[in-house]
């Protein structure tokens, strides 16, 4: 696997390919384009790419932003072989050689296994709930479904944060694969997401609904009070600690 930065239109179109063939985006929805890709890298921003020799295989796209960061706008891969992760560590050492702090990046919050990744892996954690942040979207895997985002901070020279679940309470819970909302004045709480939200929308769009709305509430809810989300747990659980948040964490 090699990851490199790309420099010619030819590349940039082909990133938009892949793009295409993994979101399914038709030609008046899609995010960045073969030119936008030609300015941004030009400008000094990030467009990379990974290759399995010569095929490419994953490309990110992304911009410099306030707070000494590097925002990753978008970034797919082919399936499987640790693309994503190889492609996050190129990104990791381009904004440290530039002497940036951190990389921020919007994600999904109902989808396990980004969350995991990000959370657990990376050691990212997230800094604010943003509802229907892009709108209605026309791709194939977020179509009929609000655009609610978390957007992620990873702090790249910082230790990776520590999760405790001492005391901790369940206050939105998976029962039989719908969401269910718990009272609990716990310090440290969990809030549960579905354990595929893209095939919910696909065969059951109103209980995929139910739980857009139900972390919006609960997780939005917590984060907007303050609490501060110190991990994922199991693979299936935010774990957030209530709180006033220290402002001088955030970006």
């Amino acid at each position: 696997m090699n990851v490199r930065e790309l420099r010619s239109i030819q590349e940039f179109a082909e990133v938009t390919e892949l793009f295409k063939a993994i979101w399914h985006f038709d030609a008046d929805s899609m995010p960045v384009t073969p030119e936008l890709m030609r300015a941004l890298s030009h400008a000094g921003g990030y467009v990379s790419g990974a290759f399995d020799g010569s095929r490419l295989v994953g490309g990110s796209v992304g911009f410099l932003a306030t707070g000494n960061a590097l925002h990753s706008h978008i970034t797919g891969a082919r399936v499987g072989r640790g693309i994503g992760h190889e492609l996050k560590l190129h990104q990791r050492e381009w904004a440290l050689e530039r002497g940036l702090a951190r990389i921020t990046w919007t994600y999904d919050p109902l989808v396990r296994r980004n969350a995991h990744f990000n959370l657990a892996k990376l050691g990212a954690l997230p800094h604010e709930y943003l509802p229907s942040f892009y709108g209605e979207m026309a791709d194939s895997i977020n179509q009929g479904d609000d655009s609610d985002r978390l957007l992620a901070v990873w702090e790249l020279r910082g230790r990776k944060p520590e999760m405790s679940l001492e005391n901790a309470a369940v206050v939105l819970a998976d029962e039989g694969g719908r969401p269910v909302t718990l009272g609990s004045d716990a310090p440290t709480v969990l809030v549960a997401v579905p354990e595929d939200i893209e095939s919910l929308r696909r065969s059951e769009p109103g209980t995929a609904k139910a739980w857009r709305l139900a972390v919006r509430e609960v997780l939005g809810g917590l984060i907007a009070e303050g609490g501060r989300v110190t991990g994922f747990h199991a693979k299936q659980f935010y774990v957030v600690s209530r709180g006033t948040a220290d402002s001088s964490e955030r970006v």
